[in-house]
């Protein structure tokens, strides 16, 4: 079964309903089940529940069928993000175009010059959309 993870802050910015309308299109053109993953950053954590979540994007985008929500605890956004995504065996991540820019400085720190699509193919094997806000 085909798996797209989108990473989305709660609550839901306008520019994370974006991405997660872009993500639902992607999932429903590839038959594909659909994640839902916020991270709740230990440092300032708002103790987010997978209910409310859920909640939240029904509220704006409606119903979702064949979603999953989850909410990761972690230190760094992008790390546990990359994590959720190698667990779960993603085929698609769909991100924000501010997320990609986070992971480009993130990793710009490890590598020099780096394509961060690339990186994330070459790390996690799939494909990785990014959405323009």
């Amino acid at each position: 079964m085909t798996l797209v993870v989108v990473p989305v802050r709660y609550p839901p910015s306008k520019h994370s309903e974006a991405t997660l309308r872009e993500a639902v299109r992607v999932a429903e053109e590839r038959d594909a089940d659909l994640t839902v993953l916020h991270v709740d950053l230990y440092q300032n954590s708002h103790h987010v529940t997978r209910t409310e979540l859920k909640r939240a994007v029904e509220r704006r985008l409606g119903p979702l069928e064949r979603a999953r929500y989850v909410v990761r605890r972690g230190f760094l956004v992008e790390e546990t993000i990359l994590e959720e995504v190698a667990a779960e065996g993603a085929d698609v991540v769909v991100i924000g175009s501010k997320q990609a820019g986070r992971w480009r400085r993130m990793v710009q720190k490890l590598l020099s010059d780096p394509d961060i699509d690339a990186f994330l193919r070459k790390k996690l094997d799939c494909t990785v959309i990014t959405v323009e806000n």
